[in-house]
């Protein structure tokens, strides 16, 4: 049988600093360049996306947790590696999308290497990167303008920090999520606020994040 292959930037954990320098020292300049903006390097392993062919990735944590962060980030990533990706980025209005999402401490347009970042289109609601992978921004309240374009990825944030789906289903959730919170008053109990339960069995149980 063969041993688990161990995770590299495991052993990083436990290296102390004169290690990690000699470490550093190896890396060829490109590499070195690359080291600052590689997010796994940097972040807790709760902060990481779940490895398997998941739908919905769901983080309910408190402020402060870098729930925001883990979101572009993980946009960042998919963009990057896909250039025919088309992602939705959703939030309560198309003010808190662009100063939370795009241009925020946290934000697109503030993290990754520099010269691998989108550029955006405010007028369109747009970000395109480099290799073409494309995003674009949506108002929870205006669901029906989810209607017709065709997502591979998507991503919600709100007040209480932030949900990532990955599903061809994506566009059907958004409208369910702003269906039940128009039809339903809105519940007094915490963790309650945007759940989606029943009839669409591609949309898993939102909780408040």
């Amino acid at each position: 049988m063969h041993e688990p292959e161990l995770d590299p930037l495991h052993w990083l954990d436990g290296a102390g600093d004169e290690e990690l320098e000699r470490f550093v020292r190896t890396l060829a300049p490109s590499e070195q360049r690359e080291w600052r903006w590689t997010w796994p390097i940097w972040a807790r392993p709760s902060q990481i996306a779940p490895s398997g062919d998941w739908r919905i990735w769901l983080i309910v944590a408190g402020r402060g947790f870098g729930k925001t962060r883990s979101g572009a980030e993980w946009v960042n990533m998919v963009a990057e590696e896909n250039p025919e990706a088309r992602i939705a980025l959703v939030a309560a209005n198309l003010a808190e999308a662009r100063s939370v999402m795009v241009e925020g401490e946290s934000g697109l347009l503030s993290i990754g290497a520099p010269w691998r970042r989108p550029a955006f289109e405010p007028s369109l609601r747009r970000l395109t990167w480099p290799n073409g992978a494309q995003a674009l921004l949506y108002s929870a309240g205006e669901a029906d303008s989810l209607r017709g374009p065709q997502h591979s990825h998507a991503r919600r944030t709100g007040a209480e920090g932030s949900l990532r789906q990955r599903s061809p289903g994506a566009r059907r959730c958004a409208a369910a999520l702003h269906y039940r919170r128009r039809k339903r008053r809105p519940s007094r109990r915490a963790g309650r606020r945007g759940d989606l339960a029943g009839g669409n069995r591609s949309c898993r149980r939102m909780g408040r994040t």
